[in-house]
């Protein structure tokens, strides 16, 4: 019997050494309660505590995903839209993280869903599709300020969609047609302008050069006879040869002569 007695009470003994014996991994602490009040923090690796009497709430460290439901978000110009985002975040003080907040992760959720929606309701429609750099770094600051006194620290906030109404896209579809319908026409008034601009510049060259007008006559009157199978002749062998300051006309200058 006494054999049995003492076999019982080692047993009992490394029981209750076994189960005072606690480990966290490197990214791990454990915060202790002792008769529920708080004690202290432990870890990363062994440490021990007394059984029965002290409690031990993990606290994972590593930087977490946090998902914002989607939810629906009037802008400041009365549009609604349709936002989910992502927060990614870590806890840095896991006493406060147990002991200031009953579910720090839901309510770090919670409070992102209210944050996106007060900043996304400050700012216009085009805004909050074409600036979301800006939109995020936001949110993430109020958010990482309003969690600091919960041990946790915002690492960054990103909005991952914004869904339009139907008929909002339409009006944006034809406001970017309309947009570039409006850029093809400056481009080609542009075009237009720059081309009577040389035209302008041209007739004054030729007012001040008359024999440079005659010259671009005659060379149109040979373009024209090669496209219909002319032949430019001189008016006659014994004609003297003009001078470009003495061709007054086109008629002075040759014949066209329809000849196979």
């Amino acid at each position: 019997m006494m054999d049995i007695g003492i076999l019982a009470g080692l047993l009992a003994m490394g029981l209750i050494l076994v189960s005072s014996l606690k480990i966290t991994r490197q990214y791990e602490r454990a915060v202790v309660f002792r008769f529920g009040k708080l004690i202290g923090e432990r870890g990363p690796g062994l440490f021990v505590i007394i059984p029965v009497v002290d409690r031990i709430v993990k606290v994972d460290l590593r930087v977490r995903e946090l998902d914002v439901p989607r939810q629906t978000v009037i802008s400041s110009d009365n549009v609604s839209v349709e936002v989910d985002a992502v927060i990614y975040f870590k806890v840095t003080d896991s006493t406060r993280a147990i002991v200031e907040v009953e579910d720090y992760e839901a309510a770090t959720a919670l409070l992102a869903q209210t944050t996106l929606r007060d900043v996304l309701g400050q700012n216009e429609l085009d805004t909050i599709l074409s600036n979301r750099d800006e939109l995020n770094r936001e949110v993430k600051i109020i958010l990482d300020e309003m969690t600091d006194p919960w041990g946790i620290k915002v690492v960054t906030a990103t909005l991952r969609d914004v869904a339009l109404p139907e008929n909002m896209l339409r009006a944006i579809a034809r406001q970017a047609e309309a947009e570039r319908e409006k850029r093809a026409r400056i481009i080609l008034a542009e075009g237009e302008f720059q081309a009577s601009q040389r035209m302008n510049d041209a007739a004054t060259f030729y007012e001040e050069k008359p024999s440079a007008m005659k010259l671009r006559e005659f060379q149109t009157l040979t373009e024209i006879a090669k496209e219909k199978n002319l032949i430019v002749v001189s008016t006659g062998s014994d004609a003297p040869r003009p001078s470009a300051g003495e061709i007054s006309t086109t008629a002075g200058l040759a014949k066209a002569v329809v000849e196979r």
